[in-house]
């Protein structure tokens, strides 16, 4: 049995509806996972997604800031909306469905950008950052209640060397600090989890899903960053079938500065 999952730092739900209606359309996705939807629950636009056949909506959202959303065509559970570092500020969302026998867990993260300082001294933001990765030790891949998980989202940390446009140059940059990236793959490596891009892509080849907006022609300039992840338990790693960064979304019409990100699995 196919499964195809998709996930996408949205950068304002309401504002981009337009491009997660054409996403849905086009690659028509079994669930896709949002982040930064900035919208408080009540607001979601869950008729536009039931209208384009997506009927299973679960959010987790707030006014202006944040936010995830996870819709399916499928049936979904919610499971936990969790808070981490005793802040409610709407960045994690679990759902269980059922996907060829399998029972899967669903996370869907939107970890905290972390500012502009890479120093936790002076810096708040990039102190709660590495304070939330470090808090993640608790979503383990294994789960007693499913039989497989699968996390998604928005981590905001480029781990590895070809994560990047430039590993010397952005040492010292936010979101690729050896603070960041070593403490995110000790989170990674103790909760068992398996990267499924870098499962599919080599380390050796270049990968991003960002690029900023202060490029006046990102395509030519083509400094991006890997910030946006695709992890599964190891027993439904090798069910992967492929994956796909959606590269040309960066293109569209007032879009995100991120692409979607979509993985397929086979369950037969």
């Amino acid at each position: 049995m196919p499964l195809t999952i998709a996930t996408w730092n949205i950068n304002s739900v309401r504002l981009r509806l337009p491009l997660v209606q054409r996403l849905l359309a086009e690659i028509r996705p079994d669930i896709l996972c949002l982040q930064e939807t900035k919208c408080p629950d009540a607001l979601f636009p869950v008729e536009a997604f039931v209208e384009a056949g997506y009927g299973h909506v679960a959010v987790h959202g707030q006014k202006g800031y944040h936010g995830v959303a996870t819709l399916s065509r499928r049936p979904l559970e919610i499971v936990e909306r969790r808070m981490f570092c005793d802040i409610d500020d709407c960045r994690h969302l679990s759902t269980r469905f059922v996907a060829g026998g399998h029972a899967i867990l669903l996370h869907n993260f939107y970890v905290p950008a972390g500012g502009d300082e890479p120093d936790p001294k002076v810096n708040r933001k990039f102190r709660h950052k590495l304070d939330f990765v470090a808090e993640m030790r608790g979503i383990p891949a294994a789960h007693g209640d499913a039989s497989a998980s699968i996390l998604v989202g928005d981590l905001n940390i480029a781990p590895y060397e070809h994560d990047v446009w430039s590993h010397k140059q952005l040492l010292k940059v936010v979101s690729h600090t050896p603070v960041e990236t070593e403490g995110f793959e000790a989170m990674r490596t103790a909760g068992g989890w398996v990267d499924l891009i870098r499962q599919i892509i080599p380390m050796e080849e270049k990968v991003y899903t960002w690029w900023s907006y202060r490029a006046a022609d990102w395509r030519l300039s083509d400094r991006g960053r890997r910030l946006d992840h695709v992890w599964s338990s190891p027993n439904i790693a090798p069910r992967l079938s492929g994956i796909e960064i959606l590269r040309d979304a960066r293109g569209w019409d007032r879009p995100s500065d991120h692409v979607p990100v979509i993985a397929r699995f086979d369950l037969d």
